[in-house]
């Protein structure tokens, strides 16, 4: 009878208390209360919204349905709402490591048309991305960053209510994407967080000023939580990088943290992310984290770091080359006329990358490591009639392959001018 009366109340659109919606979560988190009236409650919050109260009230209960870590130095971790050839966790975070700041940081598998971190780690022969958090501790305390799935230990109330929300038409509610993202940082006990809010045909939110209201509510959901917080809304009309899959993508974050690739648009966003973590968790300028961050990616020590993690968490580097060197089937696209890139469609790419099985549409669905598109080319770039533009690749067998190349070359927008390219990042919430 308390579930329905606190269901009527947020149905007529008025304010749950923090008591209820406190006994609400733990009631759901205990199994007292069923999942079709968390799913009801869900829709309304949906339809009706949320104060920055209810908000930050909410994100707390979650957060406190489970384990909650603690940390004696200074923590930071990034956060991405995820986009097309998104593989710049694998750079910033251990990039921030390296200057000093240790990195807890619980990743995601991929669905639908983003990729998932854990599931581009795990393309490294015996990396482990499922660790306890008895074992994420260890890894942090011992490394200083350390990449890992959510576990049942950590906000359990989330989990169950993710999955309610994915066949119930809520995903798309700003108070309940808050409460997911930041009940899972608080609880891994970052002491600053930095959000990446993408937009654009390749992100969850199409439109500049969705991303900026969600990065607003995430940074001051943090900041209520008595963390410190910063966020930059960046575009994502177009893959970041070259290299859109698992393995390759992996490929692609080890050759920056190598030096062999270091100019770059999405270079420039790892460090700029890298740096608002590092200034944020040791009250240092911005500019002179900015600095730091650049010496540590050109010395090696941000690969260094990245290589012990790995190495801690069960990986095998020279594993993983040898995998890359592999033969696979492949089949490459060229331009049919000569002019300049104006455009490359996020979202066709991650369509095609998900059509050779570098994605899941349903979480049982298997991947295949290879499978992915690699640009030869940015947006800005001069082309002539038969340069490269990209090239596709999978494992399994070459069925498909020309069918997804010709839906590829339809995400390159050629013309005979086009404007040079604009910073990546939108607008910053700091």
């Amino acid at each position: 009878m308390i579930a329905k009366l606190i269901l009527d109340k947020k149905r007529e659109g008025h304010a749950l208390g923090t008591a209820e919606i406190r006994d609400f979560i733990a009631g759901f988190t205990r199994g007292e209360i069923p999942d079709y009236q968390m799913s009801a409650l869900a829709m309304a919050i949906c339809c009706r919204g949320m104060t920055a109260r209810e908000t930050a009230d909410l994100t707390a209960a979650m957060k406190e349905s489970g384990r909650c870590l603690d940390w004696p130095m200074a923590t930071a971790d990034k956060h991405s709402t995820g986009g097309v050839g998104d593989k710049l966790s694998l750079v910033v975070q251990p990039l921030a490591a390296a200057c000093g700041t240790a990195v807890p940081s619980l990743t995601g598998r991929g669905l639908g048309l983003t990729g998932g971190t854990a599931d581009k780690l795990e393309t490294i022969p015996g990396y482990c991305a499922s660790l306890s958090l008895d074992a994420f501790q260890q890894v942090v305390g011992d490394v200083g960053v350390s990449m890992t799935v959510q576990t049942d230990e950590i906000t359990p109330a989330d989990r169950r209510l993710y999955a309610l929300r994915d066949v119930t038409g809520t995903v798309a509610s700003i108070p309940l994407i808050v409460a997911s993202i930041l009940s899972k940082k608080l609880a891994e006990g970052a002491h600053a967080l930095v959000f990446d809010v993408k937009c654009g045909a390749g992100a969850f939110m199409k439109t500049r000023e969705e991303a900026a209201a969600l990065a607003h509510a995430l940074v001051d959901g943090a900041r209520a939580a008595g963390r410190k917080a910063a966020a930059l809304v960046t575009d994502m009309n177009a893959p970041l990088g070259f290299a859109v899959g698992n393995a390759n993508e992996v490929a692609e974050a080890l050759a920056i943290l190598r030096g062999a690739r270091t100019e770059g648009r999405d270079i420039d966003l790892c460090i700029e992310l890298a740096a608002l973590m590092v200034s944020l968790a040791q009250d240092r300028p911005l500019d002179d984290a900015r600095q730091m961050c650049r010496d540590r990616l050109a010395d090696g020590r941000a690969y260094a770091k990245f290589a012990a993690m790995v190495a801690a968490q069960g990986g095998d580097l020279e594993a993983f080359a040898a995998r890359m060197a592999q033969p696979t089937f492949k089949f490459r696209i060229q331009a049919m006329k000569a002019g300049r890139v104006a455009a490359i469609d996020a979202e066709k790419v991650a369509r095609v990358a998900l059509s050779l099985g570098a994605g899941r549409l349903t979480a049982g669905d298997r991947i295949d490591p290879r499978a992915g598109v690699t640009l030869a080319v940015q947006v800005g770039a001069r082309v002539g009639t038969g340069s490269p533009l990209a090239t596709l690749e999978k494992s399994s067998g070459p069925d498909g392959l020309e069918k997804a190349a010709a839906e590829l070359y339809k995400a390159f927008d050629i013309r005979p001018e086009a404007a040079e390219p604009e910073s990546l990042i939108l607008e910053r919430i700091a």
